[in-house]
């Protein structure tokens, strides 16, 4: 007998992170909830909000007030461009739980260790600390310091974590919002960092499909920035719509 019933994956994609709340949205309209949660960056961020019990609606009206740089301060470089100090003020105004075991639902966090060069997932510990280092672009976001180490986005080391997980859930379902597509235009400085920094997410892709009892990625999602929250509402609508085709193709409720 497995742990869990039903398992839930959401990957890093910066403010694509928005798709995620309509996946969740459309999962919980069909009667679908998941009894555990593994996430990276912008998928670690929706799921500790939903661990935490709040509506991927208002998630959405809480996350997209603003541009993404009100959640970040510009700073001259020393270890990244920016700093997400707004982003764990957020945390700590919107959640009551400070750390990863007092949430409602067990949460499991990937982080990169800049030291070990390991990934990490973890389940305890500082809620705010850990999320705001799975959240942290090299380069373009300072690292975390936690216990002496310097840690950095998850999706460096796997960014579809399904690893914590995959062996304790009836069904696990997988929310992938960072599919690397051609594309013709590669705009400036930025974008070139976040798109090499994802060209390596389909790594795991073999082990994703082999636990994944349904996948999604949502269609067009590539099209859309990974640090701009001017789409938020498009973003959930895409996230809804596309999980509402699949779970209608395989009858799942």
């Amino acid at each position: 007998m497995k742990k869990y019933k039903t398992g839930l994956v959401l990957s890093g994609g910066g403010t694509r992170g928005f798709a995620h709340l309509g996946v969740i949205a459309a999962l919980f309209e069909m009667g679908i909830k998941p009894d555990v949660i593994s996430g990276t960056s912008a998928g670690a961020i929706a799921g500790a909000f939903i661990a935490a019990g709040k509506d991927p609606v208002e998630i959405k009206d809480i996350l997209k007030g603003g541009s993404f740089f009100k959640y970040s301060k510009l700073q001259l470089p020393k270890n990244g461009l920016m700093k997400l100090d707004g982003l764990k003020e957020l945390f700590h105004n919107e959640i009551s739980a400070k750390n990863l075991e007092e949430l409602g639902i067990p949460l499991f966090v990937t982080v990169s260790n800049l030291n070990t060069g390991d990934v990490e997932y973890r389940n305890t510990g500082s809620l705010d600390e850990t999320v705001l280092a799975s959240s942290s672009i090299p380069i373009l976001f300072d690292p975390v310091s936690i216990n002496g180490n310097l840690y950095v986005d998850g999706g460096l080391l796997d960014n579809i974590p399904i690893e914590p997980i995959k062996n304790d859930c009836e069904q696990i379902i997988v929310s992938n919002i960072s599919p690397i597509k051609p594309k013709e235009t590669i705009k400036n400085l930025i974008e070139i960092a976040t798109r090499s920094f994802y060209m390596s997410v389909n790594s795991n892709m073999k082990q994703v499909r082999k636990y994944a009892s349904v996948y999604i990625e949502p269609e067009g999602i590539e099209e859309y920035e990974i640090l701009s929250r001017t789409h938020a509402d498009e973003l959930y609508e895409l996230g809804y719509r596309s999980t509402m085709n699949v779970l209608n193709q395989l009858h799942l409720s």
